[in-house]
């Protein structure tokens, strides 16, 4: 997604990288440049603003940096969260830390996507995130979305909680940056397509969006999929209604694009000189497919999910990628496509505070 280095030494740091691995120069996120930047305690000049550390880098290992023109110490990522944890819920907070970390690779795709990102501190009904756990508050936390709020509960982000749900609800792939992509899903459809003239084209790929939500979620929890979803779907989550096919399509295409982009930065080509017969043609993925087809996307996808997996079964691990793109998947994700880039190509890079 991006290729950040450490400003002194030039090594690759990671995106949540508080210090180089190489050098042990303090880091920080900066995110109108999305670049890694040098973070001395008493923050970084840059012309007449003065970029400090977030106030959170200490607990939630934050490395964002905060500019000096908004009155809170903390970071763009961390403001946008509208309800957490108590601050003596010690082990709410480290969940909380755990959490923020898909939650601000999110951020930072969306703002490589050039998708809007006003937060609900600059307008009604902008982004924001409750992260609250079920578990220290007492409360009944959903995992869901609603008028611009993103909820997730913060017991996810452990490992046993969330392979349990995984097996009980027969997923196979249950991430917290898979929740966060899912969820901001539902956002960008609320935002981009149910508020605009895409929203026909929109009911005749994923169905019409008005009906009754609690009706298909009680059918989908008493039934199941039904027979044969595959031939329509990514997921089989995807065929409780048409708001969640529309998530789930949203989120597989952040996955892919984000994998793709990650490889292509990283300099990965596959010759198919080289591949025994396997690959068709040589397979040069791309840092941006804002100007690609999805038949394009799909295609890079194909050859390095096939490799990908096989690396992952290497490891003794199942599929990274186990999923199967039928046909009528390909349109949704075409569509989800067209409406991302459309808007990417009018804001290039959103600026993030």
């Amino acid at each position: 997604m991006l290729m950040l280095r450490c400003p002194r030494c030039r090594c690759v740091a990671d995106l949540d990288a508080l210090t180089c691995t190489a050098c042990d120069l303090a880091l920080g996120f900066h995110p109108p440049t999305l670049t890694m930047m040098q973070s001395p305690p008493d923050g970084v000049r840059l012309g007449e603003q003065r970029w400090r550390p977030c106030a959170n880098r200490e607990r939630l290992d934050c490395n964002w940096l905060s500019g000096s023109d908004v009155e809170t110490e903390e970071c763009f990522a961390c403001d946008v969260v509208r309800r957490r944890p108590d601050a003596d819920e010690e082990s709410a907070w480290r969940k909380l830390a755990e959490a923020s970390i898909p939650k601000r690779r999110l951020l930072t795709q969306l703002a490589v996507l050039g998708l809007p990102v006003a937060t609900f501190r600059d307008e009604a009904g902008g982004l924001a995130f409750d992260l609250i756990s079920s578990r220290s508050s007492g409360e009944d936390v959903t995992i869901g979305h609603a008028s611009g709020v993103i909820t997730i509960d913060l017991v996810e982000s452990l490992d046993e909680v969330r392979e349990q749900n995984r097996i009980r609800l027969g997923e196979p792939y249950r991430t917290m940056l898979g929740h966060f992509r899912h969820e901001a899903g539902h956002y960008y459809q609320w935002k981009l397509v149910e508020q605009t003239a895409r929203i026909d084209a929109c009911r005749e790929l994923f169905g019409d969006e008005r009906a009754s939500y609690a009706d298909a979620l009680d059918r989908h929890y008493e039934e199941g999929a039904p027979q044969g979803w595959e031939e329509a779907h990514i997921s089989e989550y995807a065929t409780m209604h048409p708001w969640e096919d529309f998530a789930e399509t949203f989120a597989h295409y952040l996955h892919i694009t984000d994998t793709l982009t990650t490889v292509a930065l990283g300099g990965v080509v596959l010759k198919a000189e080289r591949s025994d017969g396997v690959l068709e043609r040589d397979v040069l993925p791309r840092a941006t497919y804002v100007d690609a087809r999805i038949e394009d996307v799909l295609d890079d996808w194909h050859w390095l999910s096939l490799l990908l997996n096989r690396a992952s079964r290497a490891m003794g691990r199942s599929h990274l990628y186990p999923f199967t793109i039928a046909e009528p998947v390909v349109a949704k994700l075409a569509f989800v496509h067209e409406v991302l880039t459309a808007v990417g190509r009018d804001t290039p890079r959103p600026i993030l505070r």
